[in-house]
């Protein structure tokens, strides 16, 4: 078989990832080079490497999830990886325990790497600083969401060949979007423009610090766009009212095709999910030829596979062989 794979998993410097603010570009562009070794597997008739055999991976989500989880627990067992669900609403939790007493249990039972979600910002930084496993944040209040901000960019670089000099505009809840933040660090570390559009009160002035253009006018923030990433109005995080009505805002900012072409004509439509169809984006468009929505799924599983490879230090001679059926 041709040896296709990229640099060893040792040549990554760090046992956590929490973040995309502390990474290097050389540290993203070593987990995308990664991740597009990773979709080789996907050819394959048995889609599964002894890789992470013996490992475990522990799935800690105190939200809820459909495509992190998922992504998440389909990476771990197509590396071979053992996978625990933990459920929040059955587990000690529910008693009163702690999140570190619980975290420190699962550590004890030999787990190897916890993907922590946690509404709390910062909660997975605590438990790396507390613990010997790996932690992986999959989503931390409105902080950070380094898996999807990899994958996001991964499909871009996939689609366009490059990340330098795109211009991608993200529409919608910057305010309390984990999704906007880790997307800005990748793709402005990476050498894009990022351009952020919303209502006032949701795209604060505060975002200019790091390096992106601010529009409160739809046209003139997805004018000439290589990448529309659009966010859903996250209402379960905000506190007061900080728009009109959901009416106005699809009015203002909802994408349709009829303003898709505001932006270049081979624009890439993203979006993290859940869509809200009819509010931040149409149906043609959610489903029409410009998306790259269920890519980005996909997209999100071989991300993951790097992130669990890299933070192994595993063997990268177990990728080159398909496990059997039974493994």
């Amino acid at each position: 078989m041709t040896d296709i794979f990229p640099p060893a998993a040792t040549s990554f410097p760090h046992k956590h990832l929490l973040g995309l603010e502390h990474l290097t570009a050389e540290e993203i562009l070593l987990i995308l080079d990664n991740a597009s070794a990773m979709k080789e597997i996907f050819t394959r008739t048995v889609k599964k490497v002894p890789t992470l055999r013996g490992k475990t991976v522990c799935n800690l989500f105190f939200e809820n999830s459909t495509r992190t989880r998922t992504s998440f627990e389909i990476a771990a067992k197509r590396l071979s990886a053992d996978v625990v669900n933990f459920n929040v609403a059955t587990s000690s939790v529910a008693k009163g325990e702690s999140l570190l007493d619980t975290a420190r249990t699962i550590q004890a039972m030999g787990v190897d790497f916890v993907v922590m979600r946690h509404s709390c910002p910062g909660t997975p930084h605590l438990l790396s600083r507390r613990l010997n496993m790996s932690v992986i944040n999959a989503g931390d209040g409105a902080h950070e969401h380094p898996t999807q901000g990899l994958l996001d960019v991964f499909t871009m670089r996939e689609k366009k060949g490059h990340i330098d000099q795109l211009k991608v505009a993200i529409v919608g809840d910057i305010l309390h979007s984990r999704v906007a933040r880790s997307n800005i660090w990748a793709l402005r570390k990476l050498g894009a423009r990022v351009s952020l559009v919303g209502p006032a009160t949701l795209v604060p002035r505060e975002f200019e610090k790091l390096g992106c253009e601010i529009h409160y006018d739809l046209r003139e923030g997805i004018r000439d766009a290589d990448v529309i990433n659009l966010l859903r109005i996250q209402l379960e995080r905000q506190r007061k009212n900080l728009f009109p009505s959901i009416r106005e805002y699809r009015l203002l900012y909802g994408l349709t095709k009829e303003r898709l072409e505001w932006a270049k004509p081979d624009v890439l439509i993203m979006h993290p999910g859940p869509i809200n169809r009819g509010v931040e984006i149409s149906q043609d468009v959610a489903d029409g030829e410009h998306s790259v929505i269920t890519e980005q799924v996909t997209n999100g599983i071989a991300v993951r596979m790097a992130v669990l490879y890299l933070l192994s230090g595993a063997n990268r001679d177990n990728l080159l062989t398909p496990a059997t059926t039974e493994g």
